[in-house]
């Protein structure tokens, strides 16, 4: 059972689409143009219902089947674009100066439109499906946003699903596995405050620079000497912030990074070393310090009795030999993770091209560019899902 005929009839409409939304990304929250967009393609198809400004920008569209089955499924995509100045030279490139869909969610909102465009001529199903078009998935949690907003009580799904695409990963490939599938994601921020003087008398003043090389240095033992080596923890710092000129010891340097990991008690460990070290060092050198952490995406978590679904229909689609449920789990974070802490689901992945072919540049680089023969793939795989899950007897 490959691409749905009919969907493969309309796959120049969907790159149509796909297109259009990458000329015109928004970022968090921002999705004004792209929330409209989707809005009006599902009115065009004759969705039942469209219900706008969930968690600012999101979108749900509700679909019913035939029969009165009370059975229901949410199938959710992300709609946000990346601060990226995009590198590309085609004539689709974007054109909101600074931004980019450099992470493919231009694909997976498009492959969503697609099933619904089938799903609403067919509604060969049983039962409600619920089309989740989700803001701020970059940084922001716009899925925790769009939860906290009520979204699962007013469309109260059985269960939720959502999509990924995979650059490096062939056309036609389908990844996924139980449990713990990406890992949860904190930022922090270190402010060291010591005693600026000119560069030329460091022993007059007490030498932030100095400081916070020693922290970079001791916070990476936490993964190496502090965490379970079987467990996981990925420590990086990814801004130091300190001086405005030559001769100047400055008086403060600011840290900023991230901490991945896939269980709550070693980001519980992972904080409380990061404070003990940050405290023990400034005070050795006679600075001060204080440290912001903040608990971002918590694990994204894959229930198995859902993989199972997930998978069953994507063996069907793309053949059995091109599915793998042993996919290793990654350290990138994904705010999906609220849904599925609030709905049991899986989080899936569909290929987006070969390393060296196109699609196959990795996600958040100005090259990359959504591979537009993954749509009727995704938009094929959404269709059946939903047709699997609310089956008509």
């Amino acid at each position: 059972m490959p691409i749905v005929n009919r969907i493969a009839e309309f796959h120049d409409e969907m790159t149509a689409w796909r297109r259009e939304l990458h000329m015109y990304p928004e970022t968090a929250f921002e999705e004004v143009r792209t929330s409209a967009f989707v809005a009006d393609r599902l009115k065009e198809f004759g969705v039942d219902a469209v219900h706008m400004g969930i968690a600012k920008t999101g979108v749900v569209a509700v679909l019913r089947g035939q029969g009165d089955s009370q059975r229901s499924v949410a199938i959710r995509a992300d709609m946000d674009a990346l601060d990226i100045e995009e590198a590309n030279g085609f004539d689709y490139k974007s054109r909101n100066p600074g931004k980019m869909h450099a992470c493919g969610h231009d694909g997976h909102t498009t492959m969503l439109l697609g099933a619904a465009k089938y799903l609403a001529e067919t509604r060969n199903f049983d039962g409600t499906v619920y089309f989740v078009f989700q803001p701020a998935e970059e940084n922001e949690g716009g899925g925790r946003a769009m939860v906290e907003d009520g979204l699962f009580e007013r469309f109260p799904a059985d269960a939720v699903y959502g999509m990924h695409n995979s650059p490096g990963v062939p056309v036609g490939r389908f990844t996924t596995r139980a449990g713990p599938a990406m890992a949860g994601f904190d930022i922090f921020e270190i402010e060291i405050d010591g005693y600026g003087t000119h560069a030329a008398r460091p022993h007059q003043g007490v030498d932030t620079v100095v400081i916070q090389a020693q922290i970079v240095t001791a916070l990476q033992t936490i993964a190496s000497r502090s965490v379970n080596a079987i467990d996981s923890v990925v420590l990086t710092i990814t801004q130091v912030h300190g001086g405005d000129t030559w001769n100047v010891i400055p008086q403060k340097v600011v840290l900023r990074g991230t901490v991945r990991a896939f269980k709550p008690e070693v980001q519980d460990l992972t904080e409380a070393r990061m404070r003990r070290i940050c405290d023990s060092i400034a005070e050795a050198f006679g600075a001060s310090v204080s440290v912001r952490y903040e608990r971002r995406y918590p694990p994204t978590v894959n229930d198995p009795a859902h993989v199972d679904i997930a998978a069953g229909v994507a063996a069907d689609v793309f053949g059995a030999a091109n599915v793998s449920t042993d996919a290793p789990p990654g350290m990138g974070s994904e705010d999906f993770s609220f849904m599925l802490n609030a709905k049991p689901g899986a989080y899936v992945r569909i290929g987006n091209g070969a390393e060296g072919e196109h699609g196959g540049v990795v996600v958040h680089n100005p090259h990359y560019d959504f591979n537009d023969e993954a749509l009727p793939w995704g938009a094929t795989y959404w269709s059946r899902l939903v047709e699997t899950v609310l089956v008509r007897a």
